[in-house]
């Protein structure tokens, strides 16, 4: 578990219940970790790699919570292992990944035995709470143009290797919008499009 970041990982008390309790994991770009209404039974670390976690409609209509990168706790993940209830997103890997699996009761002897590990879990929960509040915000306040131009100027990248479906994905809309909004964007000089990438002119 060297790779990880978060400071708990260096109490002796948690790495000796990561050390017995964990088992490794491995999956490849495009896996469902776990479905939207599942009841997780274990809890991941993640090593490497990033998994998106959304939400989805009826309609199929998917709109994304947050992503989680490496050394980092699935917090829909958590909620739903040590409850026993449903998963309110649906957990799929961007990337191959990596990670440690923990079972519920691993977890809550982590919570009771290690500041650290409490410190971790509530920084994530802050994190997430922040970041679905700012998600509320966009919806609600911003249009679908603010929202594609914010989301490309989060890549920090003047060429963005990206699809019209995946920008859809992301920000809850669908490819023919997104596309159209595209296209109004690059005929007014804000950007250039390509197969698969999408070259940025405006400035932050």
């Amino acid at each position: 578990m060297e790779s990880l970041s978060p400071s708990f990982f260096c109490d002796t008390k948690c790495r000796e219940i990561i050390s017995k309790e964990s088992k490794k994991i491995s999956a490849t770009k495009g896996t469902i970790l776990f479905f939207q209404g599942d009841i997780c039974p274990d809890i991941l670390f993640l090593k490497s790699g990033t998994i998106r976690v959304y939400l989805q409609n009826e309609q199929c209509e998917e709109v994304t919570l947050y992503l989680l990168h490496a050394g980092e706790q699935c917090i829909v993940n958590t909620s739903s292992a040590i409850s026993s209830s449903p998963a309110v997103g649906t957990a799929i890997c961007e990337s191959d990944i990596e990670g440690e699996l923990l079972k519920s009761e691993a977890i809550k002897k982590l919570m009771i035995e290690s500041k650290e590990y409490q410190e971790f879990m509530f920084g994530l929960f802050a994190l997430r709470l922040s970041s679905l509040a700012n998600l509320v915000e966009d919806i609600r306040f911003k249009t679908l143009e603010q929202r594609i131009i914010n989301w490309l100027e989060s890549k920090n990248s003047k060429y963005i290797k990206t699809t019209h479906e995946n920008i859809a994905l992301h920000l809850g809309s669908s490819r023919v919008v997104v596309s159209r909004i595209l296209k109004r964007l690059e005929s007014r000089g804000l950007l250039k499009l390509s197969r698969n990438k999408i070259e940025i002119n405006f400035q932050k």
